[in-house]
């Protein structure tokens, strides 16, 4: 019998989140922290490498799991060029291009690094899945008014896709025959839309609804002159319309379960602002369903936010007319890389090569 002992990695900014699967089953689960004073002696985020994988080294053996214990090692897929769907063997060519010519500098570019370092030290596959910068949009769906300026589609494709693969598991329906709009509802909004088995388009949170801590689509004519206001550097503009955008720029907070208690305790400006993001995404939803003309199956929410009751409602209140809704909540990262690599090594999926 194949050991199917698969070890987790998914490196934030400020952490490093691991864990152990047994097929699909959590043994554990552990979140290793990083400080500011910890990462500054780092300048680039690839640099943090061996260091990460030492702690992840001492957080296995404080768990009593022996490096050469493991059957797969899958990590976070980072911000390579545009890439499928589905899992992809990490390789050397992975690792330099997230290293060397990664599209973004983000902590996820080490997930890959860190799982084919271990990988290789004991002889099994690394593997990432769903990474960040999946690109599987249909032609038409890229086109903006302005040439040059392509429609992106980076975004919260690992939950998103596991979500739509959960509920056609649940329904018993297959993946590759049905049109399902998913919306992750965290910090960020996602929304995309699942279509015979392709993620064929996407609103993130550049061009979709404001979120707790996102802008969202802004009115262009207005921005621009924001930009060049010289009130702001671009890092402040990006800060601005990135982190501290959205729900936290009127409210000072991007809690929302803050805010639904400022909501329930009577506050109109908290009351307005919760009705308006739902609405937003609600419209979003709405936005890309004619992509497929209409034909919608099902719509999922996902994310955090989708535990919250008022806010849910909402947008099946607006939305409702397009398709059934399911709510899937939580943000299920970790769980989605282990059940990627579990059908990879049971054959159930073939991994990519990336080239």
């Amino acid at each position: 019998m194949a050991n199917e002992k698969i070890l987790v990695i998914n490196p934030g900014s400020t952490s490093t989140k691991i864990a152990v699967y047994q097929a699909d089953e959590q043994q554990w689960v552990e979140s290793i922290a990083h400080s500011m004073d910890d990462l500054k002696n780092y300048p680039t985020i690839y640099d943090q490498l061996d260091m990460r994988k030492e702690l992840i080294m001492a957080c296995l053996a404080k768990h009593g799991d022996k490096l050469d214990s493991l059957g797969a090692i899958v990590g976070r897929g980072g911000a390579l060029p545009p890439v499928k769907t589905g899992a992809y063997e990490v390789n050397e060519k992975m690792v330099d291009t997230l290293r060397f010519h990664p599209v973004d500098q983000h902590a996820s570019n080490l997930g890959a690094g860190i799982a084919y370092s271990l990988a290789q030290e004991i002889g099994v596959k690394a593997y990432i899945y769903d990474a960040i910068t999946v690109d599987e949009m249909t032609e038409v769906n890229k086109i903006t008014g302005l040439k040059g300026v392509r429609v992106p589609a980076k975004g919260h494709n690992l939950n998103t896709r596991a979500a739509a693969l959960k509920l056609c598991a649940d329904k018993g329906i297959d993946y590759n025959k049905v049109n399902i709009i998913v919306a992750h509802l965290g910090g960020g909004i996602t929304v995309n839309l699942h279509s015979n088995g392709q993620i064929v388009d996407f609103f993130n949170d550049e061009i979709g609804t404001f979120a707790p801590e996102r802008a969202g689509g802004l009115p262009t004519y207005a921005l621009v002159d924001l930009c060049y206001s010289g009130e702001y550097t671009k890092e402040e503009m990006m800060k601005k319309l990135q982190r501290k955008g959205g729900i936290a720029s009127y409210l000072g907070t991007a809690d929302m379960r803050e805010v639904e208690q400022m909501v329930v305790d009577g506050n109109e400006e908290a009351a307005l602002l919760f009705e308006a993001m739902a609405l937003n995404t609600a419209k979003t939803i709405a936005r890309i369903a004619p992509s497929v003309d209409g034909k919608v199956d099902y719509i999922v929410l996902t994310g955090g936010l989708a535990y919250s009751d008022m806010f849910v409602d909402s947008i099946k209140k607006h939305v409702g007319f397009v398709g059934p809704i399911e709510v899937i909540p939580g943000e299920n990262e970790m769980k989605a890389l282990a059940e990627g690599t579990l059908r990879v090594m049971r054959g159930q999926e073939k991994a990519r090569i990336y080239e």
